[in-house]
């Protein structure tokens, strides 16, 4: 780190951006404060806040006796459960540093992601929907060169008992850990390579729970419901499960993210708020339609990001959980903006809103790294309180993702619009065709007004004439819609002839990534097959 950088960061100490807190002494100071109020409930399991602080000083303490200390880290591969919390509140208190996998992850991920990280242990469910992680475990041990500690939630065979850290005193002797230390490392996202780890500080990571709980109105009759994998930053932090607990709320587990288990949770928990990907939040909408006899109305807050999410399907999610919309935008390295929940439909609609500090520093810059006019396009670079000067252990990488200014270059595009952002999508999923630059969202949203189209994707494909052929995917209500027929609704909404489809592909189910966005890798892969 340069010298600016430490003194930008020492800065922000000074003003009292920063709470100097760590997360483990939070969760202390959040049992002092709310004490039997119940923090998580998962099926017919409630824990209180109390019982919180306990079970992760007792499960931190049986990592203590095990060697486990300051400095190490530990990759956490849990699906969204009590453990999971339990687990991560053990390693922030023991100033140990958790690895946030997701479950979906493999093993060319997870060996990649020990490798990097240096991680001497790997907490994981016996098995999640179907799939054996103890197996996966035998494998990462059998191929590393230094094996790391298994600790295994439910039938452990040859590993370590999850259980069995319980036994023992709580943790009585925790180190001296400053809220400016790593506390966690989140994962980069992406469908492509081993994810690049984000380390994320105490007292920022906290900074942004508390903000985006300030933003969502969040207060201790609030019920957040955990949709979406908890190991994500979305769902974790924005406000998710840590801002809920900043104000003495509830989190409710939602161990599968599917329409099936969301929905009735929403009804029988009373949620008052969750946080939803485009994808999921259109299945959920789709789930009502076929079964309207669920009561939502505690429903007050629906949150979506992760991708972008055009005006139609806004408008749609609104109207079918009859609450109010609020688009976030976000990146596990740092920057949240989001709509305020006062925000009119234009705002809600057709922006991400505003960023949650004013601390936070954004320019929008051409190719050559020049602020562009309000209302142009450009790629989004940011500094600012909780956003990182650099990826763990890629000084090559981190050359290139930042500018001379500090200024983390994000890879989206992005404008301004009266003053609230509006991002169109990655840079690298812009459409070359023949020397055209085209936008896939803006034809995306364009083709949802179609009848006959109940979802749509607009993906380039590498293509030998044009470089990249234009290929429109699409969820059908009925499959009678032509290539032609296409292009004719196009340029009858006077759209431009060079942003005309070259391919059309039916599909009956979108391909997910490991959060629930849709693999746009994966329809090129289709589109290329086609």
């Amino acid at each position: 780190m340069t010298g600016s950088l430490k003194e930008s960061l020492e800065s922000f100490y000074a003003a009292k951006v920063w709470e100097d807190m760590t997360l483990g002494k939070a969760l202390l100071a959040w049992s002092e404060n709310y004490g039997d109020n119940i923090a998580l409930t998962e099926a017919d399991r409630q824990v209180t806040y109390q019982e919180l602080e306990r079970e992760a000083g007792r499960i931190g303490a049986g990592l203590q006796r095990r060697g486990f200390g300051k400095g190490d880290k530990i990759v956490l591969q849990i699906p969204n459960s009590i453990e999971f919390v339990v687990s991560a509140f053990a390693l922030f208190k023991l100033g140990v540093i958790p690895v946030m996998a997701l479950p979906a992850q493999r093993k060319t991920e997870i060996k990649g992601i020990m490798e990097k990280s240096g991680a001497k242990g790997y907490v994981i469910k016996d098995n999640y929907l179907g799939f054996d992680y103890k197996s996966l475990a035998r494998e990462i041990c059998r191929e590393s060169q230094t094996p790391p500690a298994v600790i295994v939630i439910g039938q452990s065979d040859e590993f370590i008992a999850y259980e069995d850290l319980r036994e023992g005193p709580e943790l009585s002797d925790e180190p001296e850990i400053g809220s400016g230390e790593v506390g966690l490392f989140l994962l980069s996202g992406g469908t492509t390579g081993i994810p690049k780890l984000i380390p994320r500080r105490h007292a920022d990571y906290l900074y942004v729970a508390q903000k985006t709980a300030e933003r969502c109105r969040l207060n201790q009759e609030s019920v957040y419901l955990a949709a979406l994998p908890v190991a994500h930053n979305f769902p974790l932090g924005c406000p998710g499960l840590l801002g809920t607990l900043t104000v003495g709320g509830r989190v409710v587990i939602c161990t599968v993210a599917s329409p099936d288990e969301i929905i009735p949770l929403i009804e029988e928990e009373g949620v008052t708020i969750t946080g939803l990907v485009p994808a999921l939040a259109h299945m959920c909408i789709e789930f009502l339609e076929l079964d309207d006899g669920y009561d939502i109305s505690s429903l007050k807050v629906i949150q979506v990001g992760g991708a972008v999410l055009d005006s139609y399907l806004a408008a749609r999610i609104e109207k079918a959980f009859a609450c109010t919309l609020q688009q976030i935008f976000g990146i596990a390295e740092g920057l949240i903006c989001c709509t305020d929940l006062a925000d009119g439909e234009e705002i809600r609609y057709h922006t991400q809103g505003k960023p949650i500090s004013a601390y936070d520093e954004i320019l929008i810059v051409d190719e050559k790294g020049r602020e562009v006019p309000e209302g142009e396009y450009g790629e989004l670079t940011v500094r600012g309180p909780y956003t990182i000067y650099g990826y763990y252990n890629l000084e090559e990488v981190n050359q290139s993702c930042l500018s001379d200014q500090g200024y983390f270059k994000t890879g989206d595009k992005a404008r301004w619009q009266d003053g609230n952002l509006q991002v169109a999508g990655r840079l690298k999923e812009m459409i070359n065709r023949a020397g055209e630059k085209i936008t896939p969202s803006e034809l995306e949203e364009l083709l949802l007004r179609h009848e006959d189209i109940g979802d749509v994707q607009v993906v380039g494909i590498e293509d030998q004439e044009l470089g990249e052929r234009l290929c429109v995917f699409i969820l059908a209500q009925n499959k009678g819609l032509t290539l032609n027929g296409l292009r004719n609704y196009l340029v009858g909404q006077q759209v431009a002839s060079y942003k005309l489809p070259d391919q059309l592909v039916y599909l009956e189910a979108w391909p997910l990534t490991n959060v629930g966005k849709i693999d746009r890798k994966q329809l090129r892969v289709l589109g290329t097959q086609r």
